[in-house]
């Protein structure tokens, strides 16, 4: 029996923390956390990350992430470009927005070098420079052929993965107790995905001004390991 690896294989590289677009030097708020003892161990660690899985991702970052999935899938240049200009509109930080942008960027040019999927499909990605994150992905999961519900558990464990990494390097945790901390978050991950299929375009929210203060107060922290 033949197995069906490609799509597997592309969705465990897109999802990898070695893909070189930088994720490892952004926690989004969370050194903040740490800084104000918000977050201070393992259950905390956890109940940050789960928080943000089940109120902020699930309900705005992972629908987008879908929503792109689709526009590119169906070549629609007037959905991708809504959904590009709605994304980067809603980081409402300094940081967050140059966070996407960055990776973004980065993920942008290393599909377009790599050649993949179809002129037609590339003349669809929006400027790299205008390119959030969450686009850049999609058009990569499109071109890649990976099936768009895989593509998004894998946005959402790789966001829950470099989490726990921050918290592994930083609170810190020990490496059992950050794998751990990602085998407790597999409902959570998959209650993020199921949410975020439901959800109606009218629902999408990110409203999580405690995030976006404690965002904010990172641009002026005094000691910082990361970039947001």
């Amino acid at each position: 029996m033949k197995l069906a690896a490609a799509p597997l294989l592309h969705l465990l590289q897109l999802a990898s923390p070695s893909l070189p677009i930088g994720a490892y030097s952004y926690s989004q708020g969370l050194e903040a956390a740490l800084e104000a003892g918000i977050v201070s161990d393992e259950a905390s660690a956890r109940a940050w990350i789960a928080d943000q899985l089940a109120h902020i991702v699930a309900r705005f970052e992972a629908p987008v992430f879908h929503r792109l999935l689709q526009a590119f899938a169906a070549r629609d240049a007037a959905s991708i470009a809504h959904w590009n200009e709605r994304f980067l509109a809603a980081r409402d930080t300094a940081e967050l927005r140059a966070e996407t942008l960055q990776m973004g960027y980065s993920l942008s040019r290393l599909v377009l070098d790599l050649k993949l999927g179809d002129d037609a499909l590339a003349a669809l990605l929006p400027p790299v420079t205008e390119t959030p994150l969450p686009t850049a992905l999609a058009f990569a999961a499109v071109a890649l052929e990976v099936p768009h519900e895989a593509a998004l558990l894998g946005m959402l464990f790789s966001w829950t993965e470099n989490a726990a990494l921050v918290c592994v390097k930083s609170v810190p945790l020990g490496q059992v107790a950050g794998q751990r901390l990602l085998l407790s978050l597999r409902a959570e991950i998959e209650a993020a995905a199921a949410l975020a299929l439901s959800l109606e375009d009218d629902a999408l929210c990110n409203w999580a001004p405690g995030l976006s203060l404690l965002s904010m107060r990172h641009e002026t922290q005094y000691s910082r390991l990361y970039r947001s």
